[in-house]
């Protein structure tokens, strides 16, 4: 009796496994190939997404530790911006490169700019000189292009020369890069960003810039022991 329900829950977790990842048989060679369930492509492994192991944040004072923690709160607060920034930026370009005419593409991008601005310039007049530097940073990793040349692009060099100047006034420069492989702050915001991301406190959005997370993390600690 036992041999026969030994039998019966093999049985049933076997055809469960195979109602989810069907193993195929190609060639002589016997590889074995993998079709996951509502896909017809076959294929020899699984795709994961990269997952970093994190290690226990650590302070050498309790000052430094109160600056990462209100860098963290400016950081998640201002990030949806400069997400809300990237995604309207890609819209306007693919809307862009279907309309063939000049003139229709500068009405466009005209009412694009409007619309950004009535979407954003409420709540951006709330944020703090450090919160929008943050911003003009976020904006730069999230897009590949400074706010500088965004407004460029949108507008003209002459308004984004008087948008920086005015910029200057509240110590704010909208010329500002993102380099968290040279500038300590900027590794401390990706290393918050990539936190939050694995938490799924914000929604990930891969950075536009060419760097690699796992090597500044080595490269910082290696730096600070030093």
């Amino acid at each position: 009796m036992n041999k026969f329900r030994y039998l019966f829950i093999f049985l049933m977790i076997s055809s469960v496994g195979l109602s989810q990842e069907e193993e195929i048989i190609l060639d002589s060679l016997a590889e074995k190939m993998i079709r996951i369930e509502g896909d017809s492509i076959v294929q020899s492994s699984i795709a994961l997404e990269e997952v970093y192991v994190f290690s226990k944040l650590k302070f050498d004072n309790y000052d430094d530790k109160l600056r990462y923690y209100i860098l963290r709160r400016k950081t998640l607060k201002v990030y949806p911006y400069a997400k809300l920034a990237a995604e309207r930026l890609t819209e306007l370009n693919d809307s862009l490169l279907k309309i063939t005419k000049n003139n229709k593409k500068r009405r466009y991008t005209k009412e694009v700019q409007k619309y950004v601005e009535g979407e954003f310039s409420d709540e951006l007049k709330k944020l703090t000189r450090t919160e929008g530097q943050i911003l003009i940073k976020l904006i730069h990793r999230q897009t590949g292009i400074t706010a500088f040349d965004l407004v460029k692009q949108l507008r003209n060099g002459w308004r984004a020369f008087w948008y920086n100047t005015t910029a200057k006034m509240f110590d704010i420069s909208i010329k500002e890069e993102f380099h968290p492989d040279t500038v300590h702050e900027d590794y401390l915001i990706e290393d918050i960003l990539q936190r939050a991301f694995s938490e799924f406190k914000i929604e990930r959005q891969n950075s536009a810039l060419n760097y690699d997370y796992s090597t500044l993390s080595n490269k910082w600690a290696t730096s600070k022991k030093d």
